[in-house]
């Protein structure tokens, strides 16, 4: 895969991995398949030979913020996202698939995202999101577009899969953050939220707090000072 040594060297900055082994398990989900018909549970043995771990109070979801939730969490250590982890930091922007009888990995001439649902690489980000919302506990946060009409969109992988997963076992409370621009579209009262309040299990709080961009991308700001 092109960019593949670049890749290995990334995961090598997280200790106590065999990348090989992980490197090796990620190909067997996709080598010599069909690239429409590999499904999320092909990911499940490069899920268990890199499991997430539990990071309470200090998780973070996101929905169509993707640009503004890295940055901010770039410029601070106290959050963490699925693209923070081994296997999302490593994968984050990158196309894959295989062809029916060939051994090798292609980059070009893939499905894209929307062109089948059981293509490699949204049949990951699908098993690895549910895979992080398990693990979610304690008090979480989700960073949500509060400049879009439908913050939570039942289309989208927070609403499809991640809160559909969470656990009033492990997790005490959501805390939305609805992040706008100077010209609000939506606010905390926007009904897609309270769509998403009643998703949640039965003993997990919700909170929503309305946020300016410019805050939550302040470095000089110390996390959650905005909310």
């Amino acid at each position: 895969m092109r960019r593949r040594l670049y890749q290995k060297q990334n995961c090598h900055l997280f200790f106590r991995y065999d990348c090989e082994k992980i490197w090796s398990t990620f190909e067997q989900a996709y080598v010599g398949q069909d690239p429409c018909n590999v499904s999320m549970g092909a990911y499940d043995p490069l899920i268990a030979a890199a499991p997430f771990r539990p990071a309470c109070n200090r998780m973070m979801f996101w929905s169509k913020t993707k640009e503004v939730v890295h940055d901010f969490t770039e410029k601070r250590d106290c959050f963490l996202t699925l693209e923070d982890t081994l296997l999302g930091s490593v994968l984050d922007g990158l196309t894959w698939c295989g062809k029916q009888g060939s051994s090798e990995t292609f980059t070009a001439g893939c499905p894209g995202w929307t062109d089948c649902s059981n293509n490699p690489v949204r049949s990951f980000w699908n098993r690895a999101s549910a895979a992080f919302a398990d693990v979610a506990c304690g008090d979480v946060t989700a960073m949500l577009n509060g400049s879009i009409t439908t913050p939570f969109s039942p289309t989208s992988i927070f609403a499809s899969i991640e809160v559909k997963r969470f656990n009033s076992t492990m997790m005490r409370s959501l805390n939305v953050v609805l992040v706008t621009q100077e010209s609000t579209v939506t606010n905390c009262t926007n009904a897609s939220l309270k769509d998403l309040q009643k998703e949640l299990d039965e003993g997990i709080k919700y909170n929503c707090k309305e946020v300016i961009q410019e805050c939550s991308s302040n470095p000089e700001k110390p996390c959650g000072a905005c909310w």
